[in-house]
């Protein structure tokens, strides 16, 4: 049996080519893509083991029964963390900082992985980190 994902980050963009041009830089390849046909599209990219959806990939986006609520112009990510983890961390803020609006430098955190943070041309705030196993209680600041 395949393995399976038990929770999944679906984001709700209003082009898909932008989502495959700026993921495509970070790494991302498409899975497989339903092109944008009034609020049925949809959009699956993978890296590694790091799965993200996406939505719509038109202006249908904007009418959503609950996010249409809110102006077009509203930051996508506003208060949510999307966390991707990558092999070799120093090499990929290398690359990635040629291209993307980096918000916060690769550092070392105190819970001892080093990370950065970009924001996407949607607004969507991502946090690449090291890779490790998030279930294991070493990884908490003690």
């Amino acid at each position: 049996m395949p393995q399976q994902n038990n929770i999944l980050l679906e984001l709700h963009v209003p082009e898909f080519g932008k989502v495959k041009d700026y993921y495509g830089k970070l790494g991302f390849i498409p899975v497989w893509e339903r092109e944008p046909e009034e609020d049925k599209g949809y959009l699956i990219m993978k890296m590694g083991n790091n799965i993200l959806c996406f939505y719509c990939g038109d202006e249908h986006v904007y009418k959503h029964t609950y996010f249409g609520r809110f102006p077009q112009n509203t930051k996508r990510g506003y208060a949510v963390e999307i966390i991707i983890m990558v092999e070799d961390i120093e090499s990929y803020y290398e690359k990635v900082k040629g291209f993307s609006n980096v918000v916060e430098e690769l550092v070392m955190r105190p819970w001892g992985l080093k990370d950065f943070r970009v924001e996407d041309p949607f607004g969507f705030y991502l946090r690449f980190t090291s890779l490790h196993d998030i279930l294991d209680d070493s990884n908490a600041v003690g």
